[in-house]
């Protein structure tokens, strides 16, 4: 699995991620956590499958 998010990419989906889960607190009976954990997941890998069905990269060359 080759990473395909540049770091300013990684950092904003774990923001969003974070406020999503945040917003599971504040209203328990939606599906916003869940919701924000796929953003998290892919922050800490590095590696959006959309991305990558898409040929998108946001990381810059090696």
């Amino acid at each position: 699995m080759q990473k395909n998010l540049s770091e300013p990419d990684r950092f904003i989906r774990l923001a969003i991620g974070l406020v999503g889960i945040a917003m599971c607190f504040t209203w328990p009976h939606t599906i916003w956590g869940m919701l924000g954990v796929l953003p998290i997941a892919t922050a800490v890998l590095g590696f959006c499958p959309i991305y990558r069905l898409l040929g998108v990269s946001t990381r810059k060359p090696d």
